[in-house]
């Protein structure tokens, strides 16, 4: 598949990663090595799941393709077959529409849809079981996600075709974090805050591998999300290949994907579309997130088309377990994105935010390139953020909407080191950046509207 790559070519341009006839490599064409020598490490320490060169169709489990047929058991006996044998390949055959409820994923299992295949969810909620799962950065039980997987290793979702998550609408609803709010408040533990049946709701992600390792995520389509697209959570070792994420849909909070509390995450040749953050970096909210206490760190995202309507790289709101060592290069904004980068967090959610990277980053925004703010929300506690340092180089706009910085820390926090170098900001409305509680701020040959910083 045109533009993706192996881990070996992006640095060197040419080896393969060991991969079966049924996979395409990941991808064929190399890409240029990343600017940062710590990026590159990332991309080669990430492991990339390889599977036996064995296929079982659903269909010969008995599935139907005929947008009808409940096809969860059949596709679940499909996983069961490929599990026992050793792994392999459960083959979505092209060619009309398999219904489904949840998926959960096993061990040395590619999920592989064919080129024209389409998995459609439904809309019965039974068939979506209760799974342990994190909602807005609160653990709880709660539906499953359209494709889950909890404590496997080497699991894929590959292929040429489309998830449709359309039919959940009539019980994928709801956003009541604030009843989850008030159990953590009494100690109630994860698997004890059971959502469904509770008189509240709150919404599944789309593919959600949960405390899994070495994940791979290529080719596929995603369509009409009702909440978060992509939920890698307390995973190790997470690739993201030239996969297509909605922009169309009218449904709030449908990031592209959100890495949460996970090690070695890359992110390639994809092409992000959300009503909301683009790639939203996560580590959980306040008490809970302290509770689990994991970061989210070794980030790399690489040659991605962002057409959501707000962060292109989103850090938080999410991060009380911390981020570190973020990379993005080479990403082109579509449409309008509010920020190129956006980092939120309080003296609430308390976390922090460090080693943030950002290379030829390009396009229009809508408020403006950089927002650093540490008062999201006007929340308050006892717990102030730690932010930077943040980097930015060889990026550019056409057209900002407000500032090209908004960067703000606290007297008591500042933010730590702040640098732009060889970048150029045109069309932008406001040239009086906010720089606020900012320590080590450099500008190195960078101009907004024609002049100088």
């Amino acid at each position: 598949m045109d533009g993706r790559f192996t881990r070996r070519q992006l640095i060197k341009g040419g080896l393969a990663v060991a991969a079966v006839p049924l996979l395409p490599d990941i991808a064929s064409a190399a890409l240029p090595a990343l600017p940062w020598p710590a990026a590159n490490d990332i991309v080669a320490n990430t492991t990339v799941p390889v599977f036996p060169d064995r296929k079982f169709p659903i269909t010969a489990y008995g599935a139907k393709n005929d947008g009808r047929t409940d096809n969860t058991a059949a596709i679940a006996k499909a996983i069961a077959a490929c599990t026992a044998a050793g792994g392999g390949h459960v083959i979505v055959p092209s060619g009309g529409s398999f219904r489904t409820g949840a998926i959960r994923l096993r061990t040395n299992v590619d999920l592989h849809l064919e080129t024209g295949a389409v998995l459609t969810f439904g809309g019965d909620a039974s068939k979506f079981p209760n799974v342990l799962t994190r909602y807005e950065g609160i653990e709880c039980v709660n539906r499953s996600p359209m494709v889950y997987a909890y404590q496997e290793k080497n699991i894929g979702l590959t292929g040429s075709g489309t998830l449709d998550a359309a039919a959940t609408s009539s019980w994928n609803k709801g956003s009541d974090r604030a009843y989850l709010e008030t159990l953590v408040a009494k100690g109630i533990p994860p698997e004890k805050r059971v959502v469904p049946g509770s008189g509240h709701t709150m919404r599944s992600a789309f593919v959600e591998p949960y405390a899994c390792e070495n994940v791979l995520i290529q080719g596929v389509t995603l369509k009409n999300p009702m909440f978060w697209q992509l939920h890698p959570t307390l995973c190790r070792n997470v690739t993201v290949d030239g996969v297509t994420t909605d922009p169309g849909t009218a449904h709030s909070n449908t990031d592209g994907c959100d890495p949460e509390s996970c090690d070695h995450v890359v992110i390639a040749n994809c092409a992000l579309g959300a009503h909301d953050d683009n790639i939203a970096i996560k580590s959980g909210r306040d008490a809970d997130g302290r509770r689990v206490n994991v970061p989210c760190q070794n980030i790399v995202v690489v040659n991605c088309v962002m057409n959501g309507n707000w962060g292109a790289i989103t850090c938080g709101s999410e991060q009380t377990g911390g981020i570190r060592n973020v990379y993005a290069y080479r990403l082109t904004v579509k449409g309008q994105t509010k920020f190129a980068l956006y980092v939120k967090s309080n003296t609430l959610r308390g976390g922090f935010t460090e080693n943030v990277n950002l290379d030829s980053v390009s396009g229009t925004f809508a408020r403006n390139f950089v927002f650093v703010t540490s008062t999201y929300n006007n929340q308050t506690g006892s717990t102030p953020p730690s932010f930077g340092p943040f980097t930015i180089e060889h990026c550019s706009s056409r057209k900002i909407g407000g500032r090209a910085f908004d960067v703000s820390g606290l007297p008591a926090a500042h933010v730590h080191g702040f640098a732009v170098a060889n970048s150029t900001f045109d069309g932008v409305s406001d040239t009086s950046d906010t720089l606020k509680y900012v320590d080590n701020a450099r500008f190195t040959n960078v101009t907004v509207n024609g002049h100088p910083i």
